[in-house]
């Protein structure tokens, strides 16, 4: 059977076949133009599912990563903190030490030594009110603005602070002033008192050394506690960025295009419908009857 083929048919199978060609040409333009493979949800159903899973995965791995962040920060601070108030008891025993040879110390120079205990006291009532970012770092959600009131009593709420540093971990990044320098007449604070006050009534001092050198290992203990939640937050960091670039690259694959391929493909595209475009002016030639009508 011989099909007839009229000009009027070969014109529309050639207007069809250079607007399929023209639109093939546009997407390639555009694909190179942006990099992008994937530009509406219908140029791959299957893709954007998998961009949007992977998209949500990058943004809970960039929260985390603010996380962490603020986390190490808040946990340097006290680190900080209770390194200094180590070395602030450190020297309260030293004078303490010095203070308790009475044979050999005049009450000018107990005095001196009562005088140098009151700024200590003051610099560990400081130290121990730390803040960061306004809220204080030793008295968990507390938001009575300090951590100790001048009468020695705890403002902390039981409370912690704690961030999510990966799906299945949170951490704490405050510390627990009440067990670090006690509370009212236990407290580190009341000791110091207690020093000066035996200082300039004469009673020796010796028998505080035992009691320093015990606020002095709780202290050690709690900065102790606090480099090993530091050191699992670098470690979680470190995963996280592994996380990300993981990530980054799954979302490359899927959404992004080979710019090199890109461009062989757009002047591929390009001279074939260059050559469509010469073919069909070959065979659409003007017809009789595109004279006579």
């Amino acid at each position: 059977m011989i099909n007839r083929v009229t000009n009027q048919g070969l014109a529309i199978a050639s207007q069809r076949n250079l607007q399929l060609s023209l639109a093939t040409l546009s997407k390639l333009q555009e694909s190179a133009s942006s990099l992008k493979r994937i530009s509406v949800p219908s140029d791959d159903p299957a893709g954007t599912a998998d961009s949007i899973r992977v998209r949500s995965e990058q943004n809970a791995v960039a929260q985390y990563s603010r996380n962490i962040s603020d986390g190490n920060a808040w946990l340097s601070v006290v680190d900080t903190a209770l390194g200094q108030t180590g070395d602030i008891m450190k020297r309260v025993r030293d004078l303490t030490v010095q203070g308790a040879n009475d044979g050999a110390l005049s009450p000018t120079q107990k005095e001196a030594i009562a005088v140098e205990l009151e700024s200590l006291r003051s610099e560990l009532m400081t130290t121990a009110n730390t803040k960061y970012l306004g809220r204080t770092v030793f008295a968990g959600n507390s938001d009575a603005g300090v951590a100790f009131n001048a009468d020695l009593t705890f403002t902390g709420t039981g409370s912690t602070v704690e961030r999510r540093i990966s799906e299945t971990t949170s951490i704490r990044v405050d510390a627990d002033g009440a067990s670090t320098f006690g509370e009212g007449d236990d407290s580190a604070f009341a000791l110091v008192d207690n020093i000066i006050a035996d200082l300039r009534s004469g009673v020796n001092v010796n028998a505080r050394i035992a009691e320093i050198d015990d606020r002095v290992l709780t202290i050690s203990g709690q900065r102790g506690a606090v480099g090993a939640r530091q050191a699992q937050v670098l470690k979680a960091q470190g995963a996280n960025m592994s996380e990300s670039v993981s990530l980054e690259a799954q979302r490359a694959e899927i959404e992004d295009v080979d710019l090199g391929k890109a461009i062989l493909d757009l002047k591929a595209q390009e001279v074939s419908y260059q050559a469509a475009l010469a073919v069909t002016a070959r065979a659409l030639q003007p017809s009789l009857m595109d004279f006579l009508s």
